[in-house]
């Protein structure tokens, strides 16, 4: 899976120790996967599984990434079960910035969001 390599790439050039360390989550919860996709019945039992990886810590918040997530896990587990074409890795590698970028802004979203004070 091109995605794979891509990450993987991208952590031995990263300076920084934060994008570091969620490239290093990252890939942990990628490689995860394969396993999953080959023991889950079908589709809706690897989604389920793999929608419980840690995409969001403790997973508290995964479920606002239910949209882009389910798609990207639809099109891995089509490329776990055999559908290992070009169309098929630009379609994860498509699916995967979607599902990063709308996870980051959660992120953001909440390390910017301003903490009371005691004396407020």
């Amino acid at each position: 899976m091109r995605l794979i390599a891509e990450l993987e790439r991208a952590l031995a050039a990263e300076q920084s120790l934060f994008r570091a360390q969620l490239l290093r989550e990252d890939l942990a919860r990628l490689a995860r996967l394969p396993a999953l996709a080959a023991s889950a019945a079908d589709a809706a039992a690897f989604r389920q599984a793999g929608a419980k990886v840690g995409w969001t810590q403790g997973d508290a918040r995964t479920h606002e990434l239910r949209e882009p997530l389910e798609l990207f896990l639809d099109e891995v587990y089509a490329w776990e079960r055999g559908e290992r074409t070009r169309e098929r890795d630009a379609a994860i590698a498509d699916a995967w910035e979607r599902l990063h970028r709308v996870r980051m802004e959660r992120l953001l979203g909440c390390l910017s969001t301003p903490v009371p004070r005691p004396d407020d």
